[in-house]
């Protein structure tokens, strides 16, 4: 058999990553050096490794440039509609290796690089993760920003330039512990800063009203600085811009009049202005009513909406025309879309510019808001619904509470009118919670005041309409709209496995890159014996490769020949990491008793956890506690390793995924909005033991039921389980291997250094579980059981393999965006190629 290709060869020989031009290598080495030079002022004397990656990337970036002002000249001219994503978490990860993707220049400076002697992968791992995001919502604005750029959308990501993203995980004694994430220590060649956009944003201050109208006035001005990254589309020249706010403090700030005699203090105090955009909130699906956190969602809010009615008014058609200054025909040129509930003052921001400072008629302008804003559900969690202090409001945005309030009452007769005497719905249906402390709940402002509201799966859509928002919906039943996720195959498949993107090109051509439902016509290979070794082999060397990863970066041998059984996502209850460990300790028990039949297995668990979540610590130390015995049992040898993957990021995300032989997605059904790992790991050659959560339930209307590995409680069974009482007791009473488990847990077997070490873990699942872990048990040790009995022939597993990859086209975010540019945005996509940089325009 010939030896396996290096992955620089792999590289060489793949058109789909761009045909390596003689004068296009020139061209990038000569730019390379120039930008050392220049740039960086070193030579190869003295130039470090990341020296090289910043010139490389540098040499990269002036492909963009042309394009990209070409682009927004583009925009200009045409004046197309604007798709506006708000989001206060866009988890973007390395950028280098996926602009060579989508220009098309990936083997052209793999050669240049070659030939000066470097090395492009490593060069590529020394770039920082843009970690802006906590998990799927930030994970998603990502891919969505990609597909947009891709179908030639007018569109622009707008957020929060966080100095610091998500913390890096770092395991000690086998527990995490938090380091904070200084991403831009080096500098980020990617962004450009736009001081001549700089915008002032207001806080605290008073409401007047005066002859003229309303006025907020005495507050406090933070300015956004904003900073814009490329965002580049599919080889089709298009690029679009991610433009993030960073605040900036005034340079009169604190030195008004009653502060004179302290101006070092004054000077020092400019830091209280600028943290508003120091730090990413690390909670993933748990709302915490920081007043910090307040700031910031207005920050981001305040700063594009001035910037959009900016763009708005000079278009080309600009000043002289009175269309734009009349904001009649802002909803035609302007999409606003709510990434969950966090840019939620969006609505009341947009309603105060119009009233008070445009002064158009309050219908009206109510009228132009819910036109434009859209709102996307994440959650069904109750603790992570954003429910504001009124007494918060009052302090920092006087002038939004009053204009809540008017809403409220707006939305609240209209109501009354419809139900007369229903006072319970009124009080279920009111934007303000009364209570011992009053709160303003974001997720109904964001429902009135948005023409569309959609959930991110079917199952979760529905879930939406018939329990969350329910009222609301038999309010108006036409808002409410699903948008199943999905995810970039450029980064999801083409970068990160190229290996299998070959493959799938050899036999069906490159279509499949911007039309991911053309991996249908893999169904006609599935008996292809060539196929399936070749898949086979890929898988082989993804695995081979991921393993010599663990090796060099954790010292941890893993055997590759054994099952890759993959749970990566940030660890939560809900997300029931807890029932992945009851397999692991089951499956130990039964090596222990009965070592002759079984299939070797690496069981790899990563994810973060909050650093104030108590319970998700635990989750981590019980994970590293229980790989410590395994991993360390002679009787077990390499029959079963239980690793916890560190510091599980976007560019550990690229490297574990391509590796993975089972994926685990087995949360407590309707509780995952949707997942969109899951598709991740369809796309890449896994095989999904899972419930009907999410979007695992369209998964397996796609592929077939029978091609994924699906167990436990569905909807209505949690339903009815909840109405009868779940008594967790019964379980552990009527099952022996998850009675011995929790035993080993709960006795210290695990750590016998500390052997009440996991009391609070036992006594949650024994007495206070939501998410009801021992009702799947049984069914889930028995369904991998199937999944150990497939696994052994790998023939028929590697076949239904092929099934998943050729049924998971729907699950492109290509797809996801078309139906909200169709169905919400009211824009459609263009097909048509910009001409390049150089090339005269038309």
């Amino acid at each position: 058999m010939a030896a396996p290709l290096s992955d620089g060869d792999r590289r060489k020989q793949i058109s789909v990553r761009g045909i390596a031009g003689l004068g296009d290598v020139a061209e990038v080495r000569k730019s390379f050096n120039r930008h050392l030079h220049f740039t960086l002022v070193k030579d190869r004397n003295v130039a470090t490794p990341r020296d090289y990656y910043f010139a490389l990337a540098h040499t990269v970036r002036d492909h963009l440039v042309g394009r990209w002002i070409r682009t927004q000249q583009h925009y200009y001219e045409r004046d197309p509609k604007r798709i506006y994503y708000l989001s206060l978490e866009f988890y973007m990860g390395r950028t280098l290796q996926n602009t060579m993707v989508n220009l098309g220049l990936q083997n052209a400076c793999d050669e240049a690089i070659y030939q000066l002697g470097l090395d492009l992968e490593e060069l590529e791992e020394i770039e920082e993760d843009a970690g802006l995001g906590n998990g799927g919502l930030g994970r998603l604005a990502a891919c969505f920003l990609d597909s947009m750029a891709t179908l030639g959308l007018a569109a622009y990501g707008y957020g929060i330039r966080y100095e610091f993203g998500i913390f890096n995980q770092k395991i000690v004694d086998g527990w995490q512990v938090e380091e904070a994430d200084d991403w831009l220590r080096y500098g980020n060649p990617w962004e450009k800063a736009r001081p001549e956009y700089m915008i002032p944003v207001h806080f605290y201050g008073r409401v007047e009203n005066t002859h003229e109208g309303v006025k907020w006035i005495d507050t406090q001005v933070v300015l956004a600085m904003p900073y814009d990254t490329p965002v580049p589309g599919y080889k089709n020249n298009t690029v679009n811009t991610m433009r993030l706010w960073s605040a900036k403090a005034p340079n009169d700030f604190n030195l008004q009049e009653f502060n004179v005699g302290d101006y070092i203090e004054a000077v020092l105090d400019r830091n209280l202005a600028e943290n508003i955009s120091r730090v990413l909130y690390p909670n993933d699906n748990f709302f915490e009513g920081k007043e910090l956190r307040l700031k910031q969602e207005y920050f981001v809010v305040a700063a594009t909406l001035q910037d959009i009615i900016r763009r708005f008014k000079s278009s080309k058609f600009g000043c002289r025309d009175p269309v734009r200054t009349c904001f009649e025909t802002f909803p035609d040129k302007v999409a606003i879309q709510l990434n969950d509930t966090h840019p939620a003052l969006s609505i009341p921001e947009l309603m105060r510019i119009l009233v008070d400072v445009e002064k158009v008629d309050w219908d009206k302008a109510w009228e132009i808001t819910k036109r434009t804003c859209a709102y996307t559900n994440h959650t069904v969690l109750p603790e992570a619904l954003e429910r504001w202090p009124v007494s918060m409001f009052e302090k920092l945005l006087p002038r939004h509470l009053e204009i809540i309030y008017a809403l409220n009452q707006m939305h609240l007769d209209r109501v009354a009118a419809l139900y007369p005497g229903d006072i319970d719905r009124l009080r279920r249906m009111s934007v303000i919670e009364e209570g011992d402390c009053k709160r303003i709940n974001m997720a109904h402002l964001c429902v009135i005041g948005s023409h569309a509201v959609n959930g991110v799966a079917r199952i979760h859509s529905d879930i939406v309409k018939n329990s969350v928002f329910k009222d609301f919906y038999e309010l108006e039943p036409e808002k409410f709209q699903n948008k199943t996720n999905g995810i970039t195959p450029r980064r999801w498949l083409l970068l990160c496995n190229p290996g299998l993107a070959d493959v799938i090109a050899e036999k069906i051509g490159e279509g499949f890159i911007t039309d991911l439902s053309q991996l249908k016509k893999l169904l006609d290979f599935i008996n292809n014996e060539t196929f399936i070794r070749d898949v086979a082999k890929v898988k082989q060397e993804n695995k081979l490769k991921f393993a010599a990863y663990l090796e060099e970066q954790y010292k941890v041998k893993i055997n590759p020949s054994s099952m890759f059984d993959v749970q990566v996502k940030r660890i939560h209850e809900y997300k029931r990491q807890l029932l992945n460990c009851l397999h692991a300790i089951t499956l130990y028990n039964r090596i222990r008793s009965d070592p002759s039949n079984s299939v070797s297995r690496t069981i790899m668990i990563g994810g973060k956890a909050a650093p104030g979540y108590h319970m998700a610590k635990m989750i981590i130390k019980l994970i590293t506690s229980i790989g410590e015995v395994i991993n360390n049992d002679p009787y077990v040898g390499d029959r079963l390793k239980v690793i916890f993957l560190e510091n599980y990021r976007v560019s550990l995300a690229e490297k574990v995924i391509p590796a993975a032989d089972l994926s685990q997605q087995i949360s407590t059904a309707g509780t995952e909005a949707s997942g969109t790992g899951n598709m991740k790991f369809m796309l890449n050659g896994a095989l999904t033991i899972g419930t009907m959560d999410g979007a695992n339930v369209e998964m397996a209307e796609e592929a077939g039921e029978e091609n994924l590995f699906i167990f436990g409680m569905r909807v209505e069974d949690v339903e009815a389980l909840d109405r009868q009482g779940y008594n967790a007791r019964e379980y552990y009473e009527r099952l022996p291997e998850l009675r011995q488990a929790i035993d080993q847990i709960s006795s210290g077997f695990f750590s016998p250094r500390d052997p009440g070490c996991f009391r609070d873990v036992v006594n949650m699942l024994m007495y206070h579980d939501r998410f009801k872990v021992f009702a799947d048990y049984e069914a889930y040790i028995k369904c991998q059981g199937q999944v150990d009995r497939l696994f052994m022939d790998p023939r028929e597993w590697t076949k239904k393999v092929i099934r998943n990859i050729a049924c998971s086209g729907k699950f492109s975010s290509d797809r996801t965006i078309m139906e909200y540019a169709r169905e919400i945005w009211g824009a459609e996509p263009s097909a048509t190629k910009m001409p390049p940089p150089n090339l005269p325009r038309d």
